[in-house]
């Protein structure tokens, strides 16, 4: 309940804008009485783009009706009676709004719960000393809003001028059709005989100078309102461009560039409840203004005074449709991206929004949208104005969806939830360039009516790249394309042009980053990883940091070239690692119990100095998508992979080799691994008889080693290990154990048996 009683204490335009959020739609009543039960229900786990969540909207909203009907019952005494009445009103006027459709509940709850958030943030922060990026956020915002102020301020003044220079203008008319009945009536005076006339004429002509003087004063004066109304006009026209160039160059770019580097897994790109309520902002001034432009045309049609108005209001009406132009279009956003690994035949949604919909009533006429697959050469060309009708990469289906005004929190989407690749159409490659290394993108494309069909636009917005494949085995190099994309594209570059190399410090941002992501963990690379990774991308032995901070790594080093002495590049090899930590070691990552990124000569010198039975995890070099054990006498199991998890895990083989006992660098391997083994059938499971209900006996999976791993131990006497210091077997050591080996086979069966036979 705290959301709501710190949201009673807002004031100003902050309580304002906190009760527009209710209505009909949902009584403010309802929001107090279950403010407690309506903070404890998980909103965000239903994501109203999926229909088959339906159900549990459904659920939440039978749970609030019978929330409100406990509330009515429990209500004595004669107020409690009203108070029952009306919370019982209200219990059947939601069940009838949305018992068609509880997911529109659902988004209009999420809906008033963030905005309250919002706006008892923005309070707690400007009234407190916060951190400097919060108050830098919260001074921005402040510089924003002042802005809206001074914008308002500005319209208002323009309002009262212009209804001043109207009355004037009335009146003037007024006096100048008082000019003309005078001149009427002096014309009328030649009908007179002369002496009537001379009587009467003085006068008129004397009435008729003083009201052309009057004219002629006045007329100088509705030209200068005129001018200082343009003027004026001007000047808010420069505080509105500056307004939207802040936040649709500054504050929506930004967006766009976070929800990019979300799709490298960075942190969510945010609501965009804050940017829609700013461009509505500044599409109701832009119209009221535009509004007041076209009312000052229309006086000067209606009295036309020579001078340079003219060109000015033509000026002004230029200025103000380009403005609302760039607004319109710029709004017409991707809110949900489609996937930018696309593959063929397979089912994508994405979302397309309009920021300024609800305000400019587009939806009065709903429009369609429509998407198109196209290809980096026909973005470029469509961005350059250069005609691409009709072309396209490709056949979507299901790629044309009406726009959806939602009244409860004024948004005008498009959701597309079933759309598919039919077909693509690839371009001739460059080099080597492969078909994972070629960049689509979907067009989203309609036309708007605005001021009922006062004007007219024609919007696109383009879709982050895409990468088309066909077989899942080309997702690990497809997303290596979009990883460079998404993170090293610059904003408003030509697409999709990305640098060819990077220094290797931003490189480490981008693949740490998407480490987390992958894994689901906190626990990113440390220092001492990336360092090993730069080891393997450039082949060095230096263990220096700094030795890497300015070197660059380019994109067929990153993936086209293989590493040196295998058939995989860098990302293959680090991508492998991520599924198999992703899918299998997470909670053992998370421990902290996989050192992971160290090469077997690094495992060999860490555990030399620790006592027999200690081993430690390190991913394998050697193959994609490995992981091995290496204790002491250094031995390096053959590694594991996805294959041999899915048959037993990584804790159980562990649990299984008794010869495991310490993880380094002196942790027993049960307190680390216990709590993931798993329980065994029964106590003894050599000699367990124990029945399943069909009576079958179930088997066992167990890890074992070969003897001859253990012969050595026995045979040499050794602790130092069989591997030269370039982690490869040591020949004499081996063909040590070979003889021994050799020996043993060569003895008689009756007397390796005897013993037992007696």
């Amino acid at each position: 309940m705290a959301v709501w009683i710190q949201a009673q204490q807002l004031q100003g335009d902050a309580l304002h804008q906190m009760q527009s959020l209710y209505g009909q739609h949902f009584p403010i009543e309802v929001r107090h009485y279950l403010s407690q039960w309506i903070e404890g229900q998980l909103w965000d786990a239903i994501d109203l783009e999926n229909p088959q969540e339906e159900f549990k909207a459904k659920r939440l909203l039978d749970s609030l009706i019978q929330e409100l009907q406990n509330k009515a019952e429990h209500q004595v005494g004669e107020d409690g009676f009203l108070l029952k009445i009306k919370l019982g009103h209200y219990a059947s006027q939601l069940k009838s709004t949305y018992d068609r459709c509880p997911l529109e509940l659902v988004r209009c709850i999420k809906h008033i719960l963030y905005t309250e958030q919002r706006l008892v943030r923005e309070a707690t922060n400007s009234s407190s000393p916060v951190g400097g990026m919060m108050d830098s956020m919260s001074q921005k915002y402040q510089q924003i809003n002042q802005a809206f102020e001074e914008l308002r301020l500005l319209t208002q003044d323009t309002e009262n001028d212009l209804r001043k220079l109207q009355h004037n203008q009335e009146y003037f008319i007024i006096q100048y059709q008082e000019s003309l009945r005078i001149q009427a009536q002096l014309t009328s005076l030649s009908a007179l005989p002369p002496a009537d006339r001379q009587l009467r004429e003085p006068a008129l002509l004397n009435k008729r100078a003083t009201v052309e003087a009057w004219l002629t004063r006045e007329a100088n004066t509705l030209q200068k309102y005129r001018l200082d109304l343009a003027e004026k006009h001007q000047k808010t026209l420069q505080v509105l461009r500056k307004q939207q160039t802040i936040i649709l160059d500054d504050e929506l770019i930004q967006w766009k560039r976070r929800q990019q580097l979300a799709g490298n897994g960075g942190p969510p790109e945010g609501g965009l409840d804050i940017l829609q309520s700013w461009c509505e902002k500044l599409a109701e001034t832009i119209w009221q203004n535009r509004q007041q432009i076209r009312r000052a045309e229309h006086l000067r049609q209606q009295l036309p005074i020579p001078g340079p108005i003219e060109e000015l209001l033509n000026e002004l009406g230029s200025t103000i449709t380009d403005i609302i132009s760039a607004l319109v279009t710029s709004t017409f956003i991707i809110e949900k991206q489609p996937p930018q690994v696309l593959k063929t035949q397979t089912k994508f949604a994405a979302t397309v929004r309009l920021l300024v919909g609800g305000k400019l009533n587009v939806h009065m006429n709903p429009p369609q949208v429509k998407a198109t697959i196209i290809s980096e050469q026909q973005a470029k060309a469509l961005l350059k104005n250069e005609s691409t009708r009709n072309d396209s990469s490709g056949e979507i289906l299901n790629n044309n969806c009406v726009m959806e005004f939602h009244q409860t929190t004024g948004t005008l989407s498009a959701h597309f939830r079933n759309m598919s690749l039919k077909r693509i159409k690839r371009s001739d490659r460059r080099g080597a360039e492969s078909v994972t290394e070629e960049k689509f993108t979907i067009l989203f494309e309609s036309q708007f009516s605005v001021g009922g069909n006062e004007l007219v636009f024609q919007v696109k917005t383009l879709s982050l790249p895409v990468v088309v494949i066909v077989h899942g085995s080309q997702d690990n190099n497809a997303t290596a394309t979009v990883l460079w994309d998404n993170a090293f594209a610059e904003p408003g570059r030509v697409p999709f042009l990305v640098p060819d190399k990077v220094l290797w410090p931003q490189l480490c941002d981008a693949i740490n980053m998407k480490y987390k992501a992958e894994v689901q963990s906190n626990r990113g690379l440390s220092e001492e990883n990336l360092v090993f990774l730069a080891q393997k991308a450039f082949s060095s032995s230096s263990n220096n940091p700094e030795d890497y901070r300015n070197m660059t790594m380019t994109w067929s080093q990153f993936n086209r070239e293989s590493l040196p002495g295998r058939n995989f590049t860098f990302w293959q090899w680090f991508d492998g690692v991520m599924e198999l930590t992703k899918k299998h070691l997470k909670p053992h990552w998370n421990d902290g119990a996989i050192l992971g990124f160290v090469n077997k000569q690094q495992a060999q010198d860490m555990l030399m100095s620790k006592p027999n039975g200690t081993f430690l995890l390190r991913f394998s070099d050697s193959e994609i998508g490995g992981i091995t054990i290496a204790w002491r006498m250094v031995w390096n199991l053959m590694p594991y992979t996805t294959k041999d998890f899915s048959i037993r895990s990584l804790a159980d083989r562990i649990s299984d080799l008794n010869h495991l006992l310490f993880l380094y660098p002196d942790r027993p391997k049960d307190e680390v691994f216990s709590k993931y083994y798993t329980p065994p059938l029964c106590k003894q499971p050599s000699v367990c008889t124990a029945k399943a209900v069909d009576g079958y006996v179930k088997p066992q999976i167990k890890q074992v080693v070969p003897d001859v791993v253990w012969l050595h131990s026995v045979s040499c006497g050794r602790s130092d290990s069989m591997l030269d210091a370039d982690g490869d077997f040591d020949l004499d050591d081996t063909m040590d154990v070979a003889r021994h080996v050799e020996e043993l086979l060569r003895r008689p069966v009756e007397s390796q048996w005897g013993g037992q036979q007696s």
